[in-house]
């Protein structure tokens, strides 16, 4: 699944190009890794792109927006792919994350938007929106598709029901993310297949899943229980 840079609104004129949206991007990313946050500019961006600087600033008001886009591009990256079982499902995206992370271009731009956005409301409520909230679409294929199998509850019809399960989404995503973030920006450790194994049992079976065999069910990855509590229904 993938998204197009966000565009900026009120503008007319001939079509976005697909083709130039991706070479200023690109651009961006790179001349963020060689510049830093306070060398870049639109005007070393549209240079390296190989465009004026007119076409950057028809679709992007400043540095701030054409940033986080450039960084959001990369995360539509991220696919779910059925792996056929929640376990595995998790420790797919787990390293799929943790790869983009290493990348120099993704941490780079990563870091500075994030640091830019403590004094700037309006650059955290486009991470917001262009990084964060698009991405919590793996969370929910990937719970829609754990109920589907029956690892996981189905969801209480109504008002309250939907309220529970839209906080649901958003602590697992803010666990996962959180937790995978930390792990490659902040201790600079990388995520691998040895960490994610790890990491899925801690997350779906607590500390007692740890040590790979209690506190987990070993065919399906779902949490002890899990099994008395179908057969109970």
């Amino acid at each position: 699944m993938h998204h197009s840079a966000s565009p900026r609104k009120g503008r007319t004129g001939r079509p976005r190009s697909a083709e130039t949206d991706h070479a200023i991007l690109s651009a961006t990313r790179a001349a963020l890794v060689d510049l830093g946050w306070g060398g870049l500019t639109m005007s070393a961006v549209a240079t390296r792109a190989g465009v004026a600087k007119t076409t950057l600033y028809r679709r992007w008001a400043n540095k701030n927006e054409l940033v986080v886009d450039a960084v959001a591009v990369l995360f539509d990256e991220l696919e779910l792919p059925d792996r056929g079982c929640l376990r595995a499902d998790i420790e797919g995206v787990v390293l799929q994350f943790g790869a983009l992370l290493a990348r120099p271009e993704t941490k780079t731009a990563l870091m500075a938007v994030v640091a830019e956005s403590t004094t700037d409301e309006a650059l955290h409520e486009r991470i917001r929106s262009a990084i964060v909230d698009r991405q919590k679409r793996l969370v929910l294929l990937g719970r829609a598709r754990a109920q589907e199998r029956g690892e996981l509850p189905a969801d209480t019809p109504g008002e309250d029901g939907a309220r529970t399960a839209a906080r649901t989404m958003d602590l697992i995503f803010d666990v996962i993310a959180g937790a995978i973030v930390h792990r490659t920006l902040v201790s600079g450790e990388p995520v691998d297949a040895d960490w994610g194994r790890d990491f899925t049992a801690l997350f779906l079976g607590g500390l007692a899943g740890l040590d790979g065999q209690t506190g987990l069910d070993g065919q399906t990855g779902r949490p002890a229980g899990a099994r008395e509590h179908d057969d109970a229904r």
